[in-house]
């Protein structure tokens, strides 16, 4: 008889005309990490076109949650961490639908949440191994990050990574202001109000099916301002225990 599992990891997949990649994904999530975690996997169908609802609900999604039409990156993780506090999640990780990051690695990933280490983690590309990224590509990553390593005045190494850990709180507290996308906004507003960042390294391999989204002058026409509002809004705080174990409000 299996013992009830007392806690929950929800691991959240936003995915737009993914059909090709996305079981793999999920076939490839271990349900069975940790002996007190339960994990459900949720798909948020961002508008596909394809047959990815069809191939994700196949390879065993707990949940798919579907928008009409297509919304945007941001606005489906935002909605993937809507999800995963109304399942009753402990912690929360997105893994990106393309098969370029590591499912295998997703208990390495929340392991600093888990042992209470860290409230926000990183799949860091850059810590890690990467197979396959071109030279445009790096660069383009090294100047975001650096971007948000200078306005939160601590170093990160991969700023852009689409795997992405959460404790409970992290998740209620995140805002992402901008339906495109969310790498960068979403950093600096956990960052900001306090929560703890870690970077765990992992192999990164580039897909070898379908397309990225980006689009270079798209991308920075979106980005580079949401992260000038992102910056002008009030940072916020969270209330963490201090060491005699009463609450504080601890400023970002």
């Amino acid at each position: 008889m299996n013992a009830v599992r007392s806690k929950k990891l929800v691991v959240f997949i936003p995915a737009h005309n993914e059909e090709g990649d996305i079981g793999d994904v999920i076939s490839r999530i271990p349900r069975d990490f940790h002996p007190e975690y339960a994990v459900q996997v949720v798909v948020i169908d961002d508008g596909s076109t394809d047959g990815t609802v069809a191939v994700a609900k196949k390879a065993g999604a707990d949940l798919v949650v579907s928008f009409g039409t297509n919304r945007g990156l941001g606005a489906a993780v935002r909605e993937g961490l809507a999800q995963s506090c109304s399942l009753g999640a402990d912690i929360g990780l997105m893994i990106d639908a393309d098969n370029e990051y590591p499912p295998e690695q997703i208990p390495d990933v929340v392991a600093p949440i888990r042992e209470g280490e860290a409230d926000y983690t990183f799949g860091s590309r850059f810590k890690g191994r990467i197979h396959g990224m071109r030279l445009h590509r790096r660069l383009g990553n090294y100047a975001f990050t650096l971007l948000q390593s200078i306005l939160l005045r601590k170093w990160i190494y991969d700023g852009q990574s689409g795997m992405r850990g959460f404790s409970r709180e992290a998740m209620e507290r995140a805002e992402i202001i901008h339906d495109y996308n969310y790498a960068q906004v979403l950093t600096l507003n956990l960052v900001r109000k306090g929560f703890r960042l870690r970077e765990v390294p992992i192999d990164y391999r580039v897909r070898t099916r379908g397309q990225s989204f980006i689009k270079m002058r798209a991308y920075l026409s979106a980005v580079l301002p949401a992260i000038c509002r992102e910056m002008r809004r009030p940072a916020g705080s969270r209330k963490v225990p201090n060491r005699s174990g009463k609450i504080q409000e601890t400023l970002s």
